[in-house]
């Protein structure tokens, strides 16, 4: 089934369908989406990029559109964006409309013309959001981050060092007519400028590329693990952080990837041998108290702790976050990720490094972390950013690399990724070194 008309009302109905679940914010709106596609096999692959197109558009700018429509009801959701984000006259859409939309539509558009717009409400982020933002970055900033957290996230893969060279899978992807760029800090990223069936691919299933944003490629790079260390993942999740740091130590020394939720560890088997990653040892642990990590306590060289987070940083690829996270959500989680940086802490040898990292852009799941733990561990130290990054070089440009913005009270030690300042998510990173016993 494959229709022309780019708002067919089969299109249109739909989306509406996958935002009558999505809506609720119950579920993540990416496995809403990928369910739903299932449920439609002989939806065509236009069809199926449209549909998905306009459903993010919708998420992503929900709360815009909730005021331009003075309503929550899908379909009425679903118009307001076809008129207010894709441009398209309410004559144009009258084929698909039923005989009150077009007069309610016409009705929005006079009545908004003289709507006093503020910023939360025009740039789509709940209240609380955007006043902690603004605490954080003040008035100016917050809209830049929230503008540019409104843009989809482009595609961007990692190149794995261990089969290829990045040079190879760019030749490969322009000979097959796909336009390629190498991301600007990552020296193994690359950037698709449209989005393809990349598991069908043979780069992606002889495990040569993975997808990465660069935001998380670059994070990992600070752990800066050598040959022949002994390497802990402590939220390793699905093991994308865990694969980058297999390449990084070429196969040598030790990586223990340990994570509370067992199904994600099991996906990561099949990675390893897809990456030929073989110095990783997945372990299942029941918390970050787990008896099982006392065998590593003081032996690590480096330990990675990308705990969980709001994920507000990666608003461009989960728009639903914002709506599906509150105060009391953050709140839980700051507590969470509290305990987890302690408990990491003991695995660190003297003179190793604690790299903790979330992507999140609030300071109360960065800063204030890491000021807390570090004022009951004086053992630990901040490395400053500008160190670690000092061979960062932006690839087309050659300039060096730029940290993001620090908030008020903030750690000045931590590196900072942010979509206006880098085109990449949002991410927080400090690196802490133990110098005493």
């Amino acid at each position: 089934m494959n229709l022309r008309a780019e708002w067919h009302p089969q299109r249109v109905q739909a989306v509406v369908q996958a935002l009558s679940e999505a809506l609720t914010f119950a579920a993540p709106a990416d496995k809403v989406l990928s369910a739903f596609l299932r449920a439609w096999p002989r939806l065509g692959q236009r069809d199926r990029a449209w549909v998905a197109e306009t459903y993010y558009g919708v998420i992503r700018h929900y709360r815009r559109l909730t005021v331009w429509a003075e309503s929550t009801a899908p379909r009425h959701l679903l118009l307001a964006w076809l008129v207010v984000g894709r441009g398209v006259s309410v004559a144009q859409l009258a084929p698909l409309l039923r005989r009150e939309e077009g007069e309610w539509l016409a009705q929005r558009k006079a009545a908004i013309a003289g709507y006093a717009w503020r910023d939360a409400e025009r740039l789509s982020m709940p209240d609380w959001l955007w006043a902690r933002l603004v605490t954080a970055y003040g008035v100016e900033e917050t809209q830049r981050i929230a503008s540019s957290m409104l843009q989809p996230a482009p595609l961007d893969l990692r190149v794995n060092t261990l089969k290829a060279k990045r040079s190879d899978v760019m030749a490969t992807f322009m000979a097959e007519g796909l336009e390629a760029h190498e991301t600007p800090w990552s020296p193994w990223g690359v950037r698709l400028a449209e989005k393809v069936a990349l598991q069908r691919h043979p780069l992606y299933r002889d495990g040569i590329v993975e997808v990465q944003d660069e935001g998380s490629q670059l994070v990992t790079r600070l752990v800066a693990p050598k040959r022949r260390q002994t390497v802990v993942d402590f939220c390793a999740g699905a093991g994308g952080k865990t694969l980058v740091l297999a390449a990084l130590m070429v196969n040598s020394g030790q990586i223990y990837a340990c994570d509370a939720i067992a199904k994600r560890l099991a996906g990561l088997h099949p990675r390893l041998a897809r990456a030929g990653a073989t110095n990783v040892q997945p372990m299942a642990i029941a918390d970050e108290h787990d008896p099982k990590l006392a065998r590593l306590a003081g032996k690590a060289d480096r330990v990675l702790v990308d705990v969980p987070c709001s994920g507000i940083g990666t608003l461009r690829r989960n728009p639903d976050f914002k709506w599906r996270q509150t105060e009391a959500t953050v709140a839980a989680l700051t507590a969470q990720q509290a305990s987890i940086l302690a408990a990491a802490a003991r695995l660190v040898k003297p003179g190793g490094r604690l790299i903790y990292v979330t992507c999140s852009i609030l300071p109360e799941e960065n800063d204030r972390v890491v000021q807390t733990f570090l004022a009951a561990h004086p053992a630990f130290a901040p490395l400053p950013w500008n160190e670690l990054t000092a061979d960062w070089q932006h690839g087309t440009h050659g300039t060096a690399f730029v940290n993001g913005p620090c908030p008020t009270d903030g750690v000045p030690e931590a590196v900072r990724l942010f979509p206006h300042v880098h085109g990449c998510d949002g991410f927080f990173a400090v690196v802490l070194e133990r110098r005493s016993v």
